[in-house]
């Protein structure tokens, strides 16, 4: 009995120790950007929303890990040569490691076939299966959603 109780305070006391030093640490947010229509101003605020939810959540002392999904029309986000915003993407992908940029790959195929060539997608995009499906997966993991 007497171990039970030494016990239970011990592990009282770890808490209420280690409590603060966990606090401390930091949250890790997760956010998921919609972007499906090739208009440079939503592109624009997409990305603007990509700097701004990173500087606030670090001025908390948390951390944000951000995925950009386009597909449709959006898809013209990442078509290097095409996109209006190709050099933010690249600027942010070099200075936020924790942004990534997902490609819809039904998009390019209907876009590839539609053009008689393969479309190429910028480097710092990654090609996922179906953008939309990506976005639910995202969501289905706790990510945010946003759609500027």
């Amino acid at each position: 009995m007497k171990n039970t109780i030494a016990a239970m305070l011990l592990a009282i006391c770890s808490v209420i120790i280690l409590a603060p030093a966990a606090l401390a640490e930091g949250v890790q947010h997760h956010v998921a950007i919609h972007v499906d229509q090739n208009d440079p101003k939503l592109m624009n605020l997409a990305l603007n929303n990509v700097e701004n939810i990173t500087k606030y959540y670090e001025s908390q002392g948390d951390t944000v890990v951000i995925e950009v999904v386009a597909y449709g029309p959006g898809l013209n986000m990442y078509i290097p040569g095409k996109s209006p915003v190709e050099d933010r993407i690249e600027t942010l992908s070099l200075a936020l490691e924790r942004v990534s940029f997902s490609a819809c790959g039904n998009t390019r195929r209907k876009m590839s076939e539609k053009l008689g060539h393969e479309v190429a997608i910028m480097e710092e995009a990654s090609v996922v299966p179906s953008g939309v499906v990506r976005l639910i997966e995202l969501q289905e993991q706790g990510y945010a959603y946003v759609r500027p």
